[in-house]
């Protein structure tokens, strides 16, 4: 079986539990926390990716690394990968596990690119906006990005608005090549 097919059906299983136990956005903020320390230490996805570490050891590893500040959910999902040689699949699984969660609750992610850093008001605002034209609860994130020169550009899903300066000086440079080659 593919490891994605895998992956959506252990998000599906830890969804339902988080679901049934209120523990939903509890839940994904633990699993974000795990998947982040395993990228950001090369040293620890070496240890739990090698094959002549036994699975208690890794084990371990990961309950003292994370010890009591993990729910037994995610203690007990982050084991069963380990038990079953799939950990690797961890940041697979936050990634389906957040789709489901989104769908499931009628949210949304939304990735706000700004050259400047937005207030508090800014970002409530673009957040209830792009509510309204989606019929979701946003959830914003921001990214500082200086490229854009002004203005934002803002993804939600595969969906890119873009009203970046930039973006706007792209598209006029590319309607005044279309009218010179007429």
């Amino acid at each position: 079986m593919s490891d994605i097919v895998v992956a959506k059906r252990y998000a599906r299983a830890l969804f339902e539990a988080a679901k049934e136990q209120n523990a939903v956005a509890q839940v994904e903020t633990e699993l974000n926390e795990v998947v982040q320390t395993v990228q950001n230490h090369a040293e620890l996805r070496k240890v739990l990716d090698h094959p002549n570490i036994d699975v208690p050891a890794k084990r371990q590893l990961m309950s003292s690394i994370f010890a009591g500040r993990l729910s037994p959910l995610v203690q007990n999902i982050i084991n069963l990968l380990i038990d079953r040689r799939r950990q690797s699949l961890l940041p697979i699984v936050l990634s389906d596990f957040v789709q489901i969660s989104n769908e499931s609750l009628g949210q949304a992610d939304a990735t706000v690119y700004t050259a400047l850093p937005l207030t508090e008001a800014q970002v409530k605002e673009i957040a209830e906006q792009f509510s309204r034209m989606t019929g979701k609860q946003i959830r914003v994130q921001t990214v500082i990005d200086p490229s854009l020169l002004g203005g934002i550009t803002v993804r939600i899903g595969d969906r890119l608005y873009d009203g970046s300066l930039a973006g706007k000086l792209e598209r006029l440079e590319k309607s005044l090549k279309q009218a010179q080659a007429m």
